[in-house]
């Protein structure tokens, strides 16, 4: 970049996004709890939608949902007693957000080409996660992607994955293939790069086309890698760059670079982050308050219901004593 001060980078970060809408979706959940004699749940996504236009048009919203005890609990396991009962309530949060980014896609399908909004998903559709878990859990996960990516395509709507933290090691691996020198203690892509790409803000490496051997990719459950490419990009001077996703068809209709610079002007406006999903985050965050609040009302359904829905002693204890 060739700015002398912020408010240059503004001004061409505020001229580049001038009538481009972004959108972005985010979640956060309240997971079951040991506290309370019924497991239950609940999720919370929000939406930001900004046109950019004269006159400020945007969309701001919040969907929530509870979930009962029977979509709480695990099928084939306790899962309250084996430590991970947020595992459902996580599923059911990812689900939702590759949805209602499907949905946006979808309305905006008729719109001409500069008018369809630059969707942000806050993650990597390399799920490489769901290959070390069972099936009935890890299929919901990679619909969700394949979906999710199927709409981008289909809709010609462009879509990108923000990771501000990666620990990916796609390159890593790359060159050890290259070399045959394979170093399983080899620290992730993003900060090897740090040292070697250049300081120069918005600077990126090319694009790479995802070729990880994973659980997933392994037995054949993870098509849509490939239909994947990433590239790492400098964001800030201080941070590894951040790794940015994409369908490959952004690439092959010749938008990647015009996407990365919208990626790029959302980022100077959220100083070094994408300012849509900062947006949609702020709108999805449960507060603790929102929390208590939240047992406040299911206090009082169960007993108009007749359930028996009591804090368990060491919890009622815990807090009589805080």
């Amino acid at each position: 970049s060739t700015w002398q001060n912020h408010q240059e980078a503004r001004a061409w970060a505020l001229q580049t996004l001038r009538n481009r809408t972004v959108a972005a979706v985010d979640g956060s959940q309240i997971t079951p709890t040991g506290e309370y004699s019924v497991p239950i749940g609940a999720m919370q996504i929000g939406w930001f939608v900004n046109e950019h236009r004269e006159g400020g048009s945007y969309e701001k919203d919040v969907y929530f949902e509870v979930m009962a005890p029977q979509e709480v609990v695990d099928d084939e396991s306790t899962n309250m007693e084996s430590g991970q009962p947020d595992r459902r309530v996580n599923l059911l949060r990812f689900v939702r957000e590759c949805q209602k980014l499907c949905e946006l896609m979808v309305r905006s399908e008729h719109l001409p080409m500069l008018e369809k909004p630059l969707c942000f998903f806050d993650g990597s559709f390399i799920i490489s996660f769901a290959g070390q878990m069972r099936p009935n859990l890890a299929t919901p996960y990679i619909s969700a992607i394949i979906q999710l990516l199927d709409c981008s395509k289909r809709t010609r709507v462009p879509l990108v994955g923000f990771v501000d933290d990666s620990h990916s090691r796609d390159l890593v691996t790359l060159i050890g293939h290259i070399t045959q020198r394979h170093d399983g203690r080899a620290t992730g892509d993003a900060a090897m790069l740090h040292g070697h790409l250049p300081a120069t803000w918005g600077v990126r490496t090319p694009f790479f086309a995802c070729a990880r051997e994973d659980g997933l990719s392994k037995e054949e459950r993870a098509p849509f890698y490939t239909e994947t490419v990433f590239t790492y990009m400098r964001l800030t001077s201080e941070r590894p760059p951040a790794r940015i996703e994409m369908p490959i068809w952004i690439l092959e209709d010749g938008r990647a670079e015009e996407i990365m610079d919208l990626v790029r002007a959302e980022c100077v406006v959220g100083a070094g982050y994408p300012y849509a999903i900062e947006t949609a985050d702020a709108l999805a965050v449960i507060s603790q308050q929102d929390r208590q609040r939240f047992y406040a009302l299911f206090e009082q359904f169960a007993q108009r219901q007749e359930i028996d829905f009591t804090r368990t002693r060491k919890a009622a204890s815990k807090r009589v004593r805080r």
